[in-house]
């Protein structure tokens, strides 16, 4: 394990996480951290003797309860809400009281085409109520609801939804304006599908041998598939469009 690792690592008792905060904040106390504690805003784990024990994780949590009071003077209802935002990985820094789903910039080869590295993006972290989407999407609660009915976005099983599903409703919204319906963008949905299933097709053979190398070379294709795939549906569209306006 590195330095850092172990540095990260490492947890600290509640006189240390204290001293820690106090050249920045001269007046916080033992009994202000366990009061934070109290109403939920940390979440110190416990060792068997049940002394807490903060990770670095929850100093910086104190450090942003403290600010959020010292300089932006919101009440700890209104902290509680950030924090609950910022574990479900919105962002808060432009605007403390109101979380929104962080941009994303899409990873583009020379044309302006997604390319293979985007294909390669983690899983998202964000997830956000249904609330949340129609109103930083711009979707009406009947589109999502349509949308949902046809399969173009589809919510977690708690309910909630993720970046995928937010940048499906912006994208939609944006189309809502030149009279598109939900139903005339199940066909996208459609043929997202039946392009998954052929990219299945190639890489299940890989699939089947369970090394890592394998595994490593059917996730590389998929990608390579679907950035080749995006740039033959745009080519397509684009030369449709053009004999149009020629014809």
């Amino acid at each position: 394990m590195s330095q850092d690792s172990a540095a990260h690592d490492e947890t600290i008792s509640i006189g240390e996480l204290r001293a820690a905060l106090l050249p920045d904040f001269p007046e916080i106390t033992i009994s202000k951290i366990r009061y934070l504690e109290e109403i939920g805003l940390l979440r110190p784990a416990r060792t068997k003797s049940q002394y807490r024990k903060f990770s670095h994780d929850d100093l910086a949590r104190v450090r942003y309860v403290l600010r959020m009071q010292t300089e932006h003077y919101l009440p700890l209802k209104v902290i509680k809400a950030n924090l609950d935002a910022m574990d479900r990985g919105l962002d808060v820094t432009s605007d403390p009281a109101k979380p929104r789903v962080p941009t994303l910039a899409m990873a583009r080869d020379a044309d302006g085409l997604p390319s293979a590295e985007e294909f390669a993006r983690p899983a998202s972290q964000v997830r956000i109520s249904r609330s949340e989407l129609i109103e930083q999407s711009g979707l009406s609660e009947e589109m999502l609801a349509s949308l949902e009915q046809y399969g173009v976005i589809t919510p977690e099983r708690n309910g909630q939804f993720d970046t995928d599903a937010f940048e499906i409703a912006q994208t939609v919204a944006a189309l809502a304006e030149y009279g598109f319906e939900a139903r005339h963008l199940r066909s996208f949905r459609t043929q997202a599908d039946r392009e998954i299933g052929l990219f299945a097709q190639v890489v299940t053979p890989l699939m089947r041998h369970r090394t890592p190398e394998s595994r490593g070379k059917a996730e590389e294709t998929i990608r390579e598939l679907a950035a080749l795939s995006v740039r033959l549906h745009a080519t397509l569209v684009r030369s449709g469009l053009r004999r149009q306006v020629n014809s």
